[in-house]
């Protein structure tokens, strides 16, 4: 490429990269194909020929989608891009999934005002309301993937799915593909404000746990849960409140605590991600750590709640049967 192709080059990328800050998915789509060979080009070259190439392709997108509030130099976003292949596929082979959660983005310096800030907030609302036109099965798997910060690998998605991890594969190109179509479909329509509500979950996890240390979960769960509470280990029915009430008690009475490490807050799906505290005198007792996934009805309460410990021990004695 001549200097003078080169400079044109950039002055498009610049061009498209402050479109998609904006908000514009199609001056995305644009930037993402203008530069997808390169991106492959990487992939390839720290992964050799396999499938893992394309899905690590695919992840950067999605990435991109989430942080181009990030870029600094629009007119470099072709190199931003390719540093976000690499990235993703040193961390695939070496076994874990570098993906930062949505709420612990880099927002744009306060160098440039308070309208990038805002346009951070906007994408962000944006992707939430188009990850609820996906269907459950799509969704939970792109949202774990992506937003998660411990179910983050193929192999924990598929236990939390009940699925075959090819399926966890396969669900997560299909999510791609249509969040991109439902990003087009919602640009223009109202978006929820996500920090609101990531909040007020975190907020009922606090209090949640409080009132199962205070003896009082099955009270909360009756006060605040669906009436139908049923506990799913992959897509099967195991337990319904009474067996989430024994398991919680039980833990507490043996000296297990939990503590709220992050959450992930949709209007049909929440994700408390919490630290699991065993008695100083039995450390092997519980996991180190428990994923609630929560499917919620059209009230807005629990209704299908999975359980999932991201890095299991030999025994295992808390609140999942799993």
């Amino acid at each position: 490429m001549n200097g003078n192709a080169g400079e044109t080059a950039r002055i498009e990328d610049a061009v498209l990269t402050r479109a998609a800050q904006a908000g514009d998915v199609t001056a995305l789509g644009l930037l993402l194909e203008r530069h997808r060979a390169g991106m492959r080009a990487v992939a390839l070259s720290v992964l050799g020929p396999g499938p893992d190439v394309d899905d690590v392709v695919q992840d950067a997108a999605v990435t991109a989608l989430r942080r181009v509030g990030d870029v600094r130099d629009p007119a470099a976003v072709g190199a931003w891009l390719r540093m976000i292949v690499r990235n993703a596929g040193r961390s695939l082979l070496r076994g874990s999934v570098s993906v930062q959660p949505i709420d612990d983005l880099h927002l744009p310096s306060t160098e440039a005002g308070p309208e990038r800030w805002l346009e951070q907030h906007a994408l962000r609302d944006w992707i939430w309301e188009a990850m609820e036109e996906l269907s459950p099965a799509l969704r939970l798997p792109l949202v774990l993937c992506h937003f998660s910060t411990g179910v983050t690998s193929y192999e924990r998605i598929a236990d939390a799915c009940g699925v075959p991890v090819g399926t966890v594969r396969s669900r997560l190109s299909q999510g791609r593909s249509k969040l991109a179509t439902a990003l087009a479909a919602t640009a223009d329509a109202p978006h929820g404000d996500t920090a609101r509500r990531t909040r007020a979950s975190r907020i009922e996890a606090h209090e949640t746990l409080a009132a199962a240390e205070g003896g009082h979960f099955g009270a909360l769960m009756r006060e605040r849960w669906s009436p139908g509470i049923t506990l799913l280990r992959g897509n099967d029915p195991v337990g319904d409140s009474g067996i989430l009430a024994r398991g919680m008690d039980g833990d507490i009475e043996a000296g297990v605590r939990q503590r709220l490490v992050h959450a992930v807050a949709g209007r049909s799906l929440v994700v408390w991600e919490m630290d699991l505290l065993a008695p100083a005198d039995d450390p092997d007792h519980c996991p180190p750590s428990v994923a609630w996934l929560m499917t919620l009805d059209d009230a807005g309460r629990p209704h299908r709640l999975r359980l999932l410990h991201p890095r299991p021990v030999r025994a295992i004695q808390s609140l999942t049967p799993m």
